[in-house]
C-alpha cells in the first residue's frame, strides 16, 4: 500500500466518525501524550563503569536460546550515551512526558545500599535534568524486570527476601533521585512478568513453575511495591511532593455469548484484578473468584492448602490503597467463554474460561497483538465500574510496524485507540489522565529480541551509531498534540509535516 492510498483509507476511517460530537475528540486543558522505554530494553552500555550483571545480562548471555534471534541488550539502542539526542527528537514531536525505567544493577551494583554507584546515579541525574530543561516531566519507573542476576539463585521473586531487597533499593533511589522526579512507578507490569519469568521461560530468568511459580511471584512483588510506596509516602513524600503507583497490564474481554456475562467479569478478575484488586478494591486482597477457584482445584491435587498464597490481615491492609494513580498498559483484548464444569474435576485453567483471539481482528507485525481499539475503551470502563473511576495514567499504548519509516499501521492504530480512549473519557467519564505511546525507539523487545519494531523512531541496529530515524507516525502525533485534539490529516500536509520535522531533527 502506497502513502496516497492509505491516507485515503484512514480519512474515510476517520470521516466515517464524523457523527461523533467534535468536543468528543478534544484532549482537556493539561492531558499529557508522552512516550515510554525501559532501561534494559534501550541503554547498552551493560558493563559501563562499576554497573553490576543484571538477570536479563545473564539470560541473554547464558540462555540466548529463548531469544528468537540470538541478541541481547549489550548495546541496544546506546541511549546510556546518545540520551542527549533522544530528548532533542521528543522535544520536537512535542511529547510533555517520557517514561523510562532505572536499571537495578547500574545504580546498587551488588543489589544493595552499602555500595552505591555514582556514576550511575549520575546518569540518571544528567538525563532527567535534560529532559526538565527541554520541558519534558520524568515519569521514572523503579522496576522493570532487570533485577540483579545474583538473586535468581535464591529463586527470584518466589523467595519473600526480595521485598526487603526491593524496598532498600527503592529508598536509596528516592533519596538520590527524589528531588527531581515528581511522577513514579514501583514496579511495571507485575502479573505479566510473573507469568513469563516464574510461570514460564520466555522472560529472565525463566523458571518455568507454571501457575504455582506465577502466584508466588505477585505475591512478593504486590508486598515489595506496598513497602515502596509506604517509604515514600512516610519519609519523601512532605519534601518532594510526588506521586507514586504501579503499572498494570489489563485487557478488555469480549463474552462470546452475549447472554454470558460472567465470562467476562470473571476473566477481568483473573486478568487485571489478580494484581489490581488486592490495592484498588474496596476491601483488599485478591479477587474472591480466584481465591474459590484455586482452592478447589488445589484440593483437587490433593495438596491441604491454595496454591494461591494468602495474604495476612496486615498485609491486606498495607497493600490496600497503595497508589496514588492506576497505572494501566494496554494493547489488545480477547474474547471469552465460560467453560462448564463437572463436579469433581478442575476448572478449566483455574479461572473456568476460555480465552481466545475473534480471527476477525485486524493483525499486526506482532503475533499477539490483534488491533481492536474498542477494547481501550472498554477497560477503562472496566477499571471505572471495578474501583471506583481512580485517576488513570496509560503508561503504554502502541503497536509494531513493518520495515521502514513509512508506518502506516501504526498511524491508523494510534488514531482508533487513542479516539476509544476520548469517547470513554469524554462521553463516559472515565478519569484519563495522560496518553503514553510504547515506544520512543525500536529496542530490544524481550524474547523476539530487534525483530518487532515498535519504535516512534526507527534505530539501525546494524550501524555503530545506532542512527535514529523518525517514522511517519511522528509527523502526525506533533501535529495532534498542537493542536489538542484528533485530526485527520490530507496528504499534502501529512508530508509536509514530516518533512519538516526530518528537517528540525537532521535528518
Amino acid at each position: 500500500m502506497d502513502i496516497l492510498t492509505f491516507l485515503g483509507l484512514l480519512s474515510s476511517l476517520i470521516g466515517s466518525g464524523a457523527s461523533v460530537q467534535s468536543d468528543y475528540l478534544k484532549f482537556p486543558q493539561g492531558f499529557s501524550i508522552g512516550t515510554a522505554s525501559s532501561s534494559y530494553q534501550v541503554e547498552g552500555a551493560w558493563n559501563a563503569s562499576d554497573k553490576g550483571v543484571s538477570v536479563w545480562d545473564w539470560f541473554t548471555h547464558e540462555k540466548n536460546e529463548f531469544i528468537i534471534d540470538g541478541s541481547n541488550g549489550d548495546v541496544a539502542c546506546d541511549t546510556y550515551h546518545k540520551y542527549k539526542e533522544d530528548v532533542q527528537i521528543m522535544k520536537n514531536i512535542g511529547l510533555k512526558h517520557y517514561r523510562f525505567s532505572l536499571s537495578w544493577t547500574r545504580i546498587l551494583p551488588n543489589g544493595f545500599p552499602n555500595k552505591i554507584s555514582q556514576d550511575g546515579l549520575q546518569y540518571y541525574k544528567d538525563l532527567i535534568d535534560e529532559l526538565r530543561s527541554n520541558g519534558i516531566e520524568p515519569f521514572v519507573t523503579i522496576y522493570h524486570w532487570d533485577h540483579p542476576e545474583f538473586m535468581n539463585r535464591f529463586g527470584s521473586w518466589t523467595n519473600a527476601l526480595m521485598v526487603k531487597w526491593f524496598a532498600e533499593y527503592a529508598r536509596v533511589v528516592f533519596r538520590e533521585l527524589g528531588p527531581r522526579v515528581k511522577f513514579w512507578t514501583t514496579i511495571n507490569e507485575p502479573n505479566n512478568y510473573c507469568e513469563q519469568s516464574s510461570g514460564g521461560k520466555s522472560q529472565a530468568p525463566g523458571m518455568d513453575l507454571a501457575f504455582s511459580g506465577s502466584y508466588l511471584c505477585l505475591h512478593n512483588l504486590l508486598k515489595a511495591h506496598a513497602r515502596a510506596y509506604h517509604i515514600y509516602n512516610e519519609e519523601f513524600r512532605a519534601t518532594q511532593n510526588g506521586k507514586i503507583g504501579i503499572v498494570m497490564p489489563c485487557r478488555h474481554n469480549f463474552p462470546k455469548y452475549e447472554n454470558d456475562t460472567e465470562a467476562a467479569r470473571i476473566a477481568f478478575e483473573f486478568d487485571c484484578g489478580w494484581a489490581a484488586n488486592p490495592i484498588f478494591s474496596k476491601n483488599g486482597d485478591y479477587p474472591a473468584v480466584m481465591k474459590q477457584r484455586i482452592k478447589e482445584n488445589s484440593q483437587l491435587e490433593g495438596l491441604p492448602f491454595s496454591r494461591l498464597p494468602e495474604f495476612s490481615p496486615y498485609w491486606i491492609n498495607l497493600i490496600r490503597g497503595s497508589s496514588d494513580y492506576f497505572g494501566l498498559n494496554h494493547y489488545t483484548s480477547k474474547m471469552v467463554e465460560s467453560v462448564p464444569r463437572k463436579r469433581g474435576t478442575p476448572w478449566y485453567q483455574e479461572s473456568g474460561v476460555r480465552v481466545f483471539v475473534n480471527e476477525s481482528w485486524p493483525e499486526s507485525p506482532t503475533n499477539w497483538l490483534r488491533v481492536v481499539p474498542e477494547g481501550l475503551g472498554g477497560v477503562l470502563r472496566d477499571v471505572k465500574e471495578a474501583y471506583g473511576n481512580p485517576p488513570v495514567y496509560i503508561l503504554e499504548n502502541g503497536v509494531s510496524s513493518y520495515p521502514g519509516v513509512a508506518d502506516y499501521n501504526r498511524i491508523e492504530f494510534l488514531y482508533g485507540y487513542m479516539k476509544s480512549m476520548l469517547l470513554a473519557m469524554n462521553r463516559d467519564g472515565c478519569n484519563v489522565k495522560v496518553y503514553t505511546v510504547w515506544s520512543l525507539l525500536d529496542n530490544f523487545e524481550w524474547d523476539r529480541g530487534y525483530t518487532e519494531r515498535f519504535g516512534l523512531i526507527e534505530v539501525d541496529f546494524t550501524h555503530p551509531n545506532r542512527t535514529r530515524t523518525p517514522r511517519l507516525s511522528t509527523g502526525w502525533l506533533k501535529k495532534i498534540i498542537a493542536k489538542g485534539r484528533l485530526i485527520a490529516f490530507n496528504n499534502t500536509e501529512l508530508s509536509v509535516n514530516y518533512r519538516a520535522f526530518n528537517m528540525c531533527t537532521g535528518n
